[in-house]
């Protein structure tokens, strides 16, 4: 096979369609000696292949690709985002229910926040979510220590500058105050690390709760902590601009509980 092969697509693509990593995660394995095709290890991204292609991770070969799936997670405050945590931490996919697939974040939430997290089985789908080109709309609910005024947050809605770092133009509305706290609706666009705590410390205002409940079109709605919700095929086809011939690999799931105890899952 040559590397030139115009046929095919690029093997860190694939990696990715079939659930073993982000596009960029797989180019890192890939690097580091970790796949073979066709029993030859290989060591650049930049390499195409077909169906008919041997495609080995760790010495495994990999599975055929599901069709895109997506879904829906309520996570609680007190998971990390991560695979596996250095600091021995409770993640995310420790505490799915049993009978998901192997799935990946489209981003994160930090470990003290809570709401919506889509999750996918397709690299290529987490790729388009998180892009910044795509402007969807991230909505959050915030609580905040104090009693904020519109000259407070007018400088979220101008766009801020935090330790060098160029925050967009945030939508920020106060709902309510409750005592001591105030609750906002916070909108942004781009979801760059820690942004709204960030750029509320900078405007002197201290985040004690903060939930998403939007990512685009898709609604965090009456999902509990801990529930996932698979979402239905021909809204994901809609939504993502997907091929018409577009099937999920299984009907679409009502609500499921993730586990709360238990040795951590296999992935």
């Amino acid at each position: 096979m040559e590397q030139d092969n115009p046929q095919g697509d690029r093997i860190a693509k694939v990696l990715a369609r079939v659930g073993i990593a982000s596009r960029r995660e797989a180019e890192r394995m890939i690097e580091a000696g970790r796949v073979a095709v066709n029993g030859k290890r290989i060591d650049s991204p930049a390499l195409n292949v077909t169906a008919s292609d041997r495609i080995e991770v760790d010495g495994q070969p990999i599975a055929e690709a599901e069709p895109p799936r997506l879904w829906l997670y309520h996570k609680p405050s007190g998971l990390v985002t991560t695979e596996k945590d250095e600091k021995g931490r409770p993640t995310v996919f420790d505490a799915l229910p049993e009978d998901m697939p192997r799935v990946m974040s489209v981003g994160r939430l930090d470990l003290n926040s809570e709401g919506l997290l889509l999750l996918t089985n397709d690299g290529a789908i987490k790729r388009r979510l998180e892009l910044p080109s795509t402007g969807w709309l991230r909505k959050y609910r915030v609580r905040i220590k104090g009693t904020p005024s519109d000259e407070t947050l007018a400088p979220l809605r101008a766009g801020i500058t935090v330790d060098g770092e160029r925050f967009q133009p945030m939508e920020v509305s106060l709902d309510r105050q409750q005592g001591a706290n105030a609750w906002l609706t916070v909108g942004i666009r781009e979801g760059r690390n820690r942004e709204i705590r960030r750029a509320m410390e900078a405007v002197g205002l201290v985040v004690n709760r903060l939930i998403r409940v939007g990512y685009g079109p898709f609604r965090l709605g009456d999902l509990k902590p801990g529930e996932v919700e698979e979402v239905r095929s021909r809204v994901l086809r809609d939504q993502l601009g997907l091929d018409r011939d577009f099937q999920p690999a299984t009907p679409p799931r009502p609500k499921r509980t993730a586990r709360k105890s238990g040795p951590p899952k296999r992935r």
